[in-house]
């Protein structure tokens, strides 16, 4: 009887066979990449997510403050912070901590919405022993329907308890490349886009000031009031949620709500709508003011602080000078309780 020859395999099994062991070969390379990059972002933790209390965060590379300042509010030795938009981001944490004997982090957002800034405010709370606090009000805390997010996405899972799947949310190109910056900025290789204490100056170099063009963008920005349009007696939703935060905090701690200078071209006038609401506004602050033992400046009148074009780049933006003024301000309309002589500020409440 023949024996039989074995069998010898197809043309497409012997083309299969090298393709598999590539696929094979490429899913591996794949994983250990991702395995890798994972494995850099969460060693480099480019936006502080091991960062508490004890463990303060690295250099800060994203000039993005929606993604870079959770991890200020989460680490440090702060007690105090700032919270508001770009017209309070000026306010210099140094200068603040030596006029009221605090650990001041400035986390004022550009842009921020109410929401956005009492969620920030929430998560600093949560992780610090708080001395001192200062909001700085804008026309959106008057408006009868804020909106809850500005066109910046805002990242949710920051902002959480735990950071859910943080690990694995920041692993994307914009991560990858602010790693890299971590890492060159813990080499001194690269400079922080942002102070540990968040503050940065986001306006021109004062040598470059241009009076002239200043007064072009202040008259451009004379429509500034968010809530111009609402009634007088309309509600308020954003400063009931300012009053229930307040509530959580320490009885003995400084609280500042500060209506920011804006130049007077961008002010609801006195005896029209707007100026009507910035009125109703300012007595219901006044009031959570009283409610709460806080100290309510008011800089959003007519003075030679907001009527002079030089002291600002826009009609919302003023200059480095102007904030260094408003820290003095502040440090004295908390220690006298009484109005600026000068007229520069108003005080609507006081412990």
């Amino acid at each position: 009887m023949a024996s039989r020859l074995p069998e010898r395999p197809s043309h497409e099994a012997q083309a299969s066979s090298p393709w598999r062991s590539f696929a094979r070969s490429l899913i591996a390379a794949a994983l250990l990449i991702s395995i890798s990059v994972i494995a850099f972002v969460a060693l480099l933790d480019p936006y502080g997510l091991r960062a508490a209390p004890g463990h303060p965060p690295g250099p800060i590379m994203d000039a993005n403050q929606r993604l870079s300042y959770p991890q200020i509010a989460r680490g440090g030795s702060f007690d105090a912070a700032v919270f508001g938009t770009s017209t309070a981001r000026l306010l210099d944490p140094d200068a603040l901590d030596e006029a009221f004997g605090a650990r001041f982090a400035n986390l004022a957002v550009n842009a921020a919405t109410p929401d956005e800034q009492i969620r920030l405010a929430e998560l600093f709370i949560a992780n610090h022993p708080v001395r001192a606090i200062l909001f700085g009000l804008d026309g959106t805390w008057c408006s009868a329907k804020p909106p809850a997010r500005t066109a910046n996405a805002f990242p949710d899972w920051l902002y959480a308890e735990g950071t859910p799947w943080g690990v694995l949310r920041q692993v994307n190109l914009r991560a990858l490349t602010v790693a890299a910056q971590v890492g060159l900025g813990r080499l001194g290789l690269a400079r922080p886009r942002i102070r540990q204490d968040g503050y940065a100056v986001f306006t021109p170099p004062e040598d470059r000031y241009d009076p002239e063009r200043a007064r072009v963008h202040i008259r451009a920005g004379a429509a500034d009031p968010a809530a111009a349009s609402d009634p007088e007696d309309a509600p308020m939703p954003a400063l009931v949620r300012l009053d229930g935060l307040l509530s959580r905090m320490p009885a003995d701690a400084v609280k500042l709500l500060v209506f920011t200078p804006i130049h007077a071209a961008a002010q609801g006038a006195p005896g029209t709508a707007a100026g009507r609401r910035e009125a109703a506004c300012k007595r219901r602050v006044a009031a959570i003011g009283v409610r709460h033992r806080a100290t309510v400046v008011d800089f959003r009148i007519a003075s030679m602080l907001t009527t002079r074009d030089a002291n600002y780049w826009d009609a919302l933006h003023y200059r480095l000078p102007v904030a260094a003024r408003i820290v003095a301000d502040l440090k004295e309309a908390v220690s006298t309780g009484t109005d600026d002589p000068a007229g520069t500020y108003r005080v609507l409440a006081h412990p």
